[in-house]
Parts: structure tokens; sequence; C-alpha cells
């Protein structure tokens, strides 16, 4: 007999998404995304997005289930985003997986939502290979890894963002550009008729594998300011700022491959769907003999399918359920797949 059906649910920022996976297989997945209701604001709000999951878990769930062609029944055990995110929205993501998992009595397993994102690939590329670099590009993470067995070994970290990650800087750019919300998207399409060499945006932290955009996003801003009372040439500094980003991103993930011997480099969040990203990291692990490992854009961005993934690599590794009181960690550090904080009791005196 197989392994059990996964039942994977996400809801760590705007999107709630419910995947199901079996023995590194995905048979089927949903996402519902409260982007619009949170574009006039210009960035997530808390509250919105937590209300929206809870008109959102069991409708994704039952699309999931239907594109499957299988029953609750038929789930074996549940996986959930227990952190990092946002509080009240992890919260509602748990509370939903709980009564799941206690209704059908089956286990529970608390996940990282960046192990998520690492366990993305397995999905459309099998397991990863033993070592992998991975480089995790979202909207509020921009992190450097080496990955070992991703649910048995600590997850080494080689170089973090410092301040604003890649996808944050796109979007407060993009504000300043004058274009929507979701920022990464805009950028990537204004870019696209744009010259990259056009504006001399600076390339932060050369020689570390640590990240900082918080100056690049500054730059960007002083160049808007200085055409003030003319014309902004957008899609040469949207163009000029992917290229920059881009570069610093497939800079040091490549060398990191060559300096630490690691023949397969794996890109993943939602930044991953970037075009420039892309096609550069293609270009430079061509060079250097590295092979490059993308999941499909469907994937890149928060999903159930991807906490389904890594909660199917538990059970096939015999790892322990989450305890009863499991409870969310909105600032969790990513040292290990399962994420299981205990809920504190008692006050303080």
């Amino acid at each position: 007999m197989g392994s059990p059906v996964v039942l994977g649910i996400e809801s760590s920022c705007d999107e709630t998404g419910a995947g199901l996976v079996r023995d590194g297989r995905l048979l089927g997945h949903a996402v519902a995304s409260s982007m619009d209701e949170h574009a006039c604001y210009g960035g997530v709000v808390p509250e919105i997005a937590a209300r929206a999951h809870v008109h959102a878990v069991r409708p994704v769930v039952q699309r999931a289930l239907e594109e499957a062609g299988l029953r609750l029944s038929d789930i074996g055990a549940v996986a959930v985003t227990t952190g990092p995110g946002l509080s009240g929205a992890l919260q509602v993501g748990l509370a939903g997986a709980k009564g799941l998992a206690y209704s059908l009595n089956v286990p529970l397993y608390g996940v990282h939502h960046l192990a998520g994102h690492v366990a993305a690939d397995t999905l459309e590329h099998g397991p990863l290979p033993n070592p992998s670099m991975v480089l995790i590009v979202s909207g509020g993470h921009t992190s450097l890894l080496l990955v070992r067995d991703l649910v048995r070994d600590p997850i080494n970290h080689l170089g973090d963002t410092l301040d604003d990650a890649a996808g944050e800087c796109f979007d407060k750019v993009a504000r300043v550009f004058g274009l929507p919300y979701p920022g990464g998207p805009a950028i990537d399409r204004t870019a696209r008729s744009g010259d990259p060499r056009a504006v001399p945006f600076p390339r932060p932290l050369p020689g570390s594998y640590d990240f900082s955009f918080s100056g690049l996003k500054t730059a960007a801003a002083r160049w808007a300011e200085s055409h003030a009372g003319a014309e902004l040439p957008v899609a040469d500094g949207a163009a000029s700022l992917q290229e920059a980003v881009a570069d610093v991103l497939t800079r040091k993930a490549v060398a990191a491959c060559v300096e630490y011997g690691v023949g397969t480099l794996v890109v993943v969040g939602g930044v991953a769907a970037n075009s420039r990203v892309r096609s550069l990291a293609e270009e430079r692990c061509r060079a250097a003999g590295v092979e490059l490992r993308v999941p499909p854009l469907r994937l890149c961005t928060d999903n159930g399918a991807m906490i389904a993934a890594v909660g199917d690599l538990l059970v096939r590794a015999g790892a322990e359920p989450a305890p009863l009181d499991v409870s969310v960690d909105p600032s969790a550090p990513l040292e290990y797949a399962a994420l299981h904080p205990t809920a504190r009791t008692g006050v303080a005196a």
C-alpha cells in the first residue's frame, strides 16, 4: 500500500491554498487570492487577509479535492503552514487544518513556509539532489541556502536579506514609479520595453552571500525624484532595476554553487517567476556547468501544494506529527522543514 494522501493548507499572507500530494506527486490544488482587496492600499492589510482566509479555506480544499477526484475521507494526513507569516492569517489556516485533522482522525504536521517553497520544485522535477543550493526570493524573504536532506537535516544559511527582500524592493519601487500593486509583475511587464543599461543602479554587498535591497530601493526613488517636472522614463527605470536585482541574486547564487561544489541550483519563491531572474540564472548556470531547477510559475507563488509536498516528505520519512497544542510562529527562522511551535501557557507575573 502506498503513502497516504497529504492535504496541505497555506495561509501565511494573502493567498489561501490547498494541495493534495501522495508519494511526491501532485494530485490537485487550488488557490484563492485576496490581492485585489489589498491593491488600493499598496500592500497587504493583515486584517483583510485574515478575513479572506476565513471565507476561502473550505472552498479551496473542496476545489483541490474535486480536481484530484478525491473525497475528504481519502485524506490520510494534513500539513499546514505554522510560520512565518501574518499572525492572524496563520491562525486561520491552522484552525482549519486542526479541525480537518481531528475530524478525520489523521496526523497533523506543522510546516515552515519557506521549506514549502523549496519542496515545491520536487513536485515538478523530483527529489532534490543532496546537496542542493537553494535561492529563495519572495516578497518578504531572500535567502541563499545549502540544503541536504530537506526533512532530516538542518538547513545551512549562507546568506539572508539584511533589510528589504527582493520582492519588497520591487513593490516599493513600483509605487514610486506609479506602477500598480503587486510591484513584481508590474516591473517585469514594464521592463520589456526598457533599456536595462539606462540607469547604473548599485549592486549591493559585493563579495558577500547576504543581500540588501534597501539601498537599491532608495537609489531608484532618488532617480525618480531627479525627473521631477519631466516625464519619467519608467520602462528604462524598471528594466535597470530588474537587471540590478537579477544580477545580484544570480551572481551570488552561482558563486556559492562553485565555491561549495554543488551541482544544482534551485530558485524558488514569487520572484522566481520574474523573467529576467530566470533567463540570467539560466545563462550563468550554463556557463558554470550548474543544473538550474525552477518550479513552474503556478508553484512559485504561495500555494497549498508546496505545503503538502513537505507534509508528504515528512510522512514518508517517519517524522513525528505536531503536538496537540501546536501554534503559529509568525517570525520563525528557517532551521528545519517541520515547524511545531507549542502554545504558551500561563500569564507573566
